[in-house]
C-alpha cells in the first residue's frame, strides 16, 4: 500500500492508463483480425485501411511502439496483396 500522497496518485493514474491501454490494444487486435478474415478483396482493402488507422492511433498514443505498428501494417498489406493478387 502506498504511504505518500504522490504514490497514491500514481496507483490511480496507473490503473486509468492500464485500462485505456487494454481498450486500445483490443481495438488493434480486432482490426487486425478483420483484415485476416476478410472474404473479398474490397472487404480486405476497407479493413486494411481501418487497421492501418487504428495502428497509427495506437502508436500515436504510445500504446504501441511506432516500429511495431509499422511492422504490423507492412505484414498486413503483404498478406492482403498475396491473398487477392
Amino acid at each position: 500500500m502506498p504511504h505518500h500522497k504522490s504514490a497514491k496518485k500514481r496507483v490511480r493514474t496507473n490503473e486509468v492508463r492500464r485500462r485505456r491501454n487494454l481498450e486500445v490494444k483490443s481495438e488493434v487486435r480486432g482490426a487486425i483480425k478483420s483484415v485476416r478474415v476478410a472474404g473479398s478483396s474490397d472487404d480486405a482493402q476497407k479493413a486494411l485501411r481501418e487497421a492501418i488507422s487504428t495502428l497509427d492511433r495506437a502508436a500515436k498514443k504510445g500504446v504501441l511502439k511506432s516500429g511495431t505498428a509499422d511492422r504490423q501494417k507492412s505484414r498486413l498489406t503483404v498478406s492482403v496483396r498475396k491473398r487477392f493478387a
